[in-house]
């Protein structure tokens, strides 16, 4: 067993385009509303604070690593932020592996190891998500940028 990974992909928690755009609107209309202040008193001062708090933030966040995805000697890594744990999953254990998208709604929020009504939800952005099932009945919904190549290594792990 070789110890270099068939997949690396990491997710940010910044760069998702939706949330995105409301903060970027949110900054524009503290700028706008900055504007319409009369005598820029000291509320306006407060709103240009905010509007470039609010940008500020956004270029924080898109540095931000939400989690990593690894696939790796017939198992998926998945390590978040800080005190998030290490979750492996072990590719004998899963019996089904396909491709689809990872929730019906626009507006999705990141989650890391998020377990619900028999699923185990690990997403920072994007529509597409694999979908692993476990001998047990378990399903882990792992969203990815890159959920064709992300599903390709999977399938190659699981065969070896």
């Amino acid at each position: 067993m070789s110890d270099k990974p068939v997949y690396i992909e990491k997710q940010y928690l910044g760069r998702e385009f939706i949330p995105l755009t409301i903060r970027l609107v949110l900054a524009m209309s503290c700028f706008a509303a900055y504007l319409f202040t009369e005598g820029n008193a000291r509320n306006g001062d407060l709103l240009i604070v905010v509007g470039f708090a609010i940008i500020i933030i956004s270029i924080i966040m898109g540095f931000l690593l939400h989690f990593r995805t690894r696939v790796q000697n017939k198992s998926i890594m998945l390590d978040g932020l800080w005190t998030t744990r290490l979750v492996k999953i072990d590719l004998n254990s899963i019996v089904k592996a396909e491709k689809g998208t990872y929730s019906r709604y626009l507006f999705n929020n990141p989650v890391y190891n998020l377990h619900t009504r028999g699923t185990i939800r690990f997403y920072a952005g994007g529509k597409d998500a694999i979908h692993l099932t476990d001998r047990d009945g378990l399903v882990y919904i792992i969203g990815s940028q890159h959920a064709n190549e992300l599903l390709r290594a999977i399938l190659s792990e699981m065969r070896r």
